[in-house]
């Protein structure tokens, strides 16, 4: 039985809404009693901004809360109901079978934001697992949400890891663990998927009005909600998988479930940074046909809004065909979208005049390709030499064929818009989170050693930023450094 504390002016400052919506979106669960809970970190600056004192998580009573072990007053925990497709195929019945909601707080900036606990134990949707999580899955998320957050791109949030004093079973007996995760909020195209299997239109309806309310309160007053949040998820979506592809970011598992209304990047599982590019390029161990490589994320993002705009055809008006026609129409922008969005950050990472042919910016990435030059070094080095910060050589050296690169380079420099070259500082990172560092952070964390997790921590906090004691982070993998696969956390 979970106990209930109160500490005078220490607390999580909750305010629910998803716990007021009707029984049938989520089941009741209470997190799971962990042994011997150890603190492994706190982020000081996102507890502080959602009103919660960074002391008290760290004190006795906060690692009750963020382990597991204490439900906090005025959390309401809960497992959120969700279906989805993984990969193509689809589930019915998902949910969160291995994170908890404890409850939303309000942000300093006025937003409405969920704490989570995951790896908090078994829920009515764990289908027989056993819900905890593996330490490195915990590390993992940590680091490469944090990361993400200062590149800029739209994610989730690691407030807390803790280590839980447990083994979990894998395919060997490892360290548990729990991350605490903030989101603007959990809901997926999943989640409409779960009630439009069960055709339950006024359940749909409710999540239209509940997420307009939440993320695009702006389009509130809209006369057709539902056809206002397909366009605005569809919107969001496209800037947040440019923005992913123009860092070399690889999700891994772009499932349904794992596709967030809000436009944030959610599920750290098996995703990683290219290290040498290629658009068909794939780090997880369970995507055998390359479904969610590089290169297919642009349409596998089409492919999810599609089957987010099936779950809201019957509100988008009576007559089906009707309904049909403005769900094609607005699916039909992503496109747009999203190809003008990739060009534009293609054109500021290579300091492209406005009038530069696209096919200048594929034929780079087809070079990249053929000469399987680091992605991050390229951008890195072409930042330092349109800056006359390095020499032409420096970046010749990636290439297997110096010819190539030095043809490529007389082609740039004439399309080169000397007024955007500072902005090449602002959007290609010095620093990224290396698959074979983050790699190397778990398992030293496995020894019971955060020492690498925290220097990561702090080095990918200022990605574009010249850092001497980090140049050593900056580096390509050596071939016997490289790590090639990523796995689920389950």
């Amino acid at each position: 039985m979970l106990v209930n504390f109160t500490t005078p002016n220490m607390r999580i400052p909750f305010d629910n809404s998803y716990s007021k919506l009707p029984d049938h979106f989520y089941e009741r669960a209470d997190p799971a009693q962990v042994p011997a809970p150890t603190l492994i970190t706190v982020n000081n600056s996102l507890a502080t901004e959602l009103g919660i004192e960074p002391e008290w998580l760290r004190s006795d009573a906060g690692l009750a809360v963020i382990s597991g072990n204490t439900v906090a007053e005025g959390s309401e925990p809960l497992a959120q109901a969700y279906a989805g497709h993984q990969f193509g195929g689809f589930s019915p019945q998902l949910g969160d079978g291995r994170a908890i909601l404890l409850g939303e707080v309000i942000h300093a900036n006025g937003e409405r934001k969920d704490i989570q606990l995951k790896g908090s134990g078994r829920t009515p949707f764990s289908r027989g697992g056993d819900g905890k999580s593996a330490l490195g899955p915990v590390i993992r998320e940590y680091l490469m949400c944090e990361a993400m957050f200062a590149l800029g791109v739209p994610t989730t949030r690691a407030l807390a890891a803790v280590t839980t004093g447990e083994k979990v079973i894998r395919e060997e007996r490892i360290d548990g663990g729990i991350f605490t995760r903030v989101a603007s909020s959990h809901l997926r195209v999943g989640t409409f998927q779960y009630f439009a299997t069960r055709n339950d239109t006024e359940a749909i309806k409710t999540l239209v009005d509940f997420a307009l309310n939440r993320h695009f309160p702006h389009a509130e007053t809209s006369l057709s909600p539902a056809l206002t949040l397909l366009e605005e998820v569809i919107s969001a979506q496209a800037q947040l998988i440019a923005h992913w592809m123009s860092i070399g970011f690889i999700h891994g598992v772009m499932n349904t479930d794992n596709f967030a209304i809000s436009g944030e990047t959610i599920d750290y599982g098996p995703c990683a940074f290219m290290d040498d590019f290629h658009p068909n390029c794939v780090f997880s161990a369970i995507d055998r046909d390359a479904r969610y490589s590089w290169g297919n994320q642009g349409s596998i993002a089409h492919w999810n809004l599609t089957r987010f705009a099936e779950t809201l055809l019957p509100l988008l008006d009576p007559e089906p065909d009707t309904a049909m026609k403005l769900a094609e129409a607005a699916l039909n922008s992503y496109s747009k979208q999203f190809i003008n969005l990739y060009h534009l950050h293609y054109k500021s990472k290579l300091s492209l005049t406005e009038d530069a042919p696209i096919e200048f910016i594929q034929g780079t990435l087809s070079l990249l390709a053929d000469q399987q030059v680091d992605y991050t070094l390229f951008f890195r080095r072409l930042t330092q030499l349109a800056n006359k910060d390095t020499e032409a050589s420096k970046l010749v050296e990636l290439f297997i064929d110096a010819e190539a690169c030095l043809k490529w380079i007389d082609e740039w420099i004439t399309l080169l818009d000397d007024d955007l070259i500072t902005t090449m500082q602002q959007v290609n990172p010095i620093t990224i989170p290396r698959n074979h560092q983050v790699e190397a952070a778990i398992q030293q964390a496995y020894k019971g050693d955060f020492t690498l997790f925290h220097r990561l921590h702090e080095a990918w906090k200022h990605p574009f930023t010249e850092n001497p004691e980090h140049e050593d982070l900056e580096l390509a993998p050596l071939p016997e450094e490289r790590v090639t696969q990523t796995f689920c956390g389950t």
